[in-house]
């Protein structure tokens, strides 16, 4: 049991279920997009996803990530260096286009984490904004990337598709941040801090009520994706339904950054269905 719950822990804590929960949401992509998938595409986000979560967590400080303590972090810090090695291998068979986007996006995941200037804050500790950056590199990484792969032209559908991903990952970022509204510093007045947890839980319902609707004003919907969002609501309204605070911490670390992966099963499985 002891060597069960280090396994857990070790695949929680050196990111790799929430990289998987990434790297599920660009597979989504293709299957929402109806193109092919590009597991080299697949393979960058997963050990990119890995590098960078890993940076923010243990790599804010250089010495953190550097010089660690335990033989502990020391696997974390292999393994996150072994990720980064194939990270730049996936990246190097992708096009310029995808090169690009990265750049932004690694930029905009740096200032996140990493004040640029001497006596500068981060992103992270401007009041506020931890939300929505978070939901935008998730959303560039899960949604901009496989359409800059498959060279798509911006159309209404794909707006349309953009902002479900954004609110969709605005959702799955809330419990964290009710669960974390007493641990995080005042400063970065997050939603919990500033709305009250009650009042975050019904944002958060409101949230997945306009990301199903939204799904009725496109001009091209397969009933299989109108199956699913419909599970995946229903999914998500109960999460909301539950008191985040009392849980511990495997509900929101492993639960619901779980969810992604747990839709992307659900297509697999639909494909005999429908």
């Amino acid at each position: 049991m002891r060597t069960l719950k280090f396994v857990l822990n070790f695949y929680i804590n050196a990111s790799v279920h929430v990289s998987l929960a990434v790297a599920s949401l660009t597979a989504i992509s293709f299957e929402l997009l109806l193109i092919p998938y590009n597991f080299l595409l697949l393979g960058f986000v997963f050990f990119g996803t890995v590098v960078c979560y890993n940076f923010v967590k243990y790599g804010v400080e250089a010495h953190k990530y550097l010089i660690v303590s335990t033989a502990y972090q020391r696997a974390i810090q292999i393994f996150s260096f072994f990720s980064f090695g194939l990270a730049i291998f996936f990246l190097w068979h992708l096009s310029l286009n995808i090169w690009i986007a990265v750049l932004v996006l690694g930029v905009l995941s740096a200032l996140y984490a990493v004040p640029m200037l001497p006596n500068a804050k981060n992103l992270r500790s401007l009041g506020g904004f931890k939300i929505y950056i978070v939901a935008l590199v998730w959303t560039g990484f899960t949604f901009l990337l496989p359409v800059l792969d498959a060279a798509l032209s911006p159309t209404w559908d794909l707006w349309i598709l953009f902002f479900q991903r954004f609110i969709l990952v605005l959702v799955l970022i809330l419990p964290f941040e009710i669960r974390d509204m007493e641990r995080d510093d005042r400063a970065l007045r997050t939603l919990p801090q500033v709305m009250g947890p009650s009042r975050t839980q019904r944002l958060g319902m409101l949230l997945i009520i306009v990301f199903y609707t939204l799904t009725f004003f496109r001009d091209a919907i397969a009933l299989k994706e109108i199956v699913l969002r419909s599970v995946l609501v229903i999914v998500l309204m109960v999460l909301f339904l539950i008191d985040q605070r009392r849980q511990s911490n495997y509900f929101a670390s492993f639960w619901v950054e779980g969810i992604p992966i747990l839709w992307l099963m659900l297509f697999r499985l639909a494909d005999r269905f429908f």
